[in-house]
């Protein structure tokens, strides 16, 4: 292990570079124009192999046009890592409608209102705790696991999302779908209350989802595919900072109503702390899942990780981040850079 160690820092010095910022904004009359992205290029080394390299990207384009005063028309189309990693050919393609007296439309492929108004928990490492963790690809493990804490009921759905105005402390939004063959429809909700101002600062969502008979359904990379009368599930989110300290807690439980086939259903709950000290962030971050809890007759699976994250702000276009700790019984450390413009 020590041997893997002294490699990993060589290797992830010299290979680990990262983007992410608005890299194009240009205005002109009533169009707007925006291009954003990141990307990730570097190593992970972990107790039960050698190092390995990860590969994150997202690429993001908005255009906007606005037919009068607070209203606006737009389209926005992303494609990333994982979408290419399942062959999709965005994860993000949809049109939407947006008044700032009432709220916003979506209709394409896009997340979920739940998933989209849903809280994480903090973590200033590169491994994408609050997204299907990089981690959970990268190291071995014997069973699935539910990556998020918020509510998701997947990827690249074409669905429609109806949300009221984010500058109140109080949004909510429902989204529905019923355009696929493996499941009848879908519907979700999210609530969030957001309190931004003062030394203390607050931030508190729910979620929920409602599938009927799912079949063959995927929602999760890290689970096998859902075939049930029908899926429930419910989150909660919280994150309250005072000052330069943030502390999170998220949860999530899904339920599979006769269930065939291998469990891909349980509960999920993570927590966290950050704390920023002029360009120095550090964070400390634990996520627990369980798959399989509802069904006495099988065996569930555990899976725990727990991360310690280190970020320096060199510069306003460069930060450098380590994070170490264990996953699925197994231990790791990553490094890395990244550079915005």
């Amino acid at each position: 292990m020590q041997h893997n160690m002294k490699k990993l820092i060589i290797i992830s010095c010299m290979t680990m570079i990262a983007f992410s910022a608005n890299a194009y904004e240009y205005k002109s009359g009533r169009n707007n124009y925006n291009i954003s992205g990141f990307g990730t290029f570097g190593t992970i080394n972990s107790d039960s192999q050698d190092a390995v390299y990860v590969n994150d990207w997202r690429l993001r384009g908005q255009y906007e046009y606005e037919i009068a005063d607070k209203q606006k028309l737009g389209l926005v189309y992303c494609v990333d890592a994982l979408a290419e990693i399942e062959n999709q050919p965005a994860h993000d393609a949809f049109i939407f409608g947006e008044d700032e007296n009432l709220g916003r439309v979506e209709f394409g492929f896009t997340d979920s209102i739940a998933t989209k108004l849903g809280v994480g928990i903090p973590d200033v490492g590169g491994l994408r705790l609050n997204n299907y963790p990089l981690l959970y690809d990268k190291i071995a493990r014997s069973g699935g696991v539910i990556s998020n804490t918020t509510t998701n009921s997947g990827r690249y759905r074409l669905r429609l999302n109806l949300a009221t105005v984010r500058a109140r402390p109080v949004q909510y939004g429902v989204s529905f779908s019923s355009f696929s063959n493996t499941y009848d429809y879908l519907t979700d909700f999210g609530i969030k209350y957001r309190m931004p101002y003062g030394k203390t600062k607050l931030a508190l969502s729910i979620g929920g989802s409602f599938i009927d008979n799912p079949n063959g359904f995927t929602e999760d990379i890290y689970l096998p595919a859902t075939t049930a009368n029908w899926r429930g599930q419910i989150s909660s989110g919280l994150n309250l900072q005072y000052n330069s300290i943030i502390w999170g807690l998220s949860a999530r439980a899904i339920y599979d109503d006769s269930p065939i086939g291998v469990p891909s259903d349980g509960i999920t709950a993570g927590t966290g702390i950050s704390y920023d000290l002029l360009k120095y962030s550090v964070s400390a971050s634990y996520v627990f899942s369980d798959t399989g809890i509802w069904d006495s007759d099988i065996d569930d699976y555990n899976a725990h990780t727990g991360i310690l994250s280190l970020r320096y702000k060199y510069s306003k276009y460069l930060d450098l981040w380590i994070s170490c700790g264990a996953t699925t019984g197994t231990p790791f450390i990553g490094a890395g850079m990244r550079v915005l413009f």
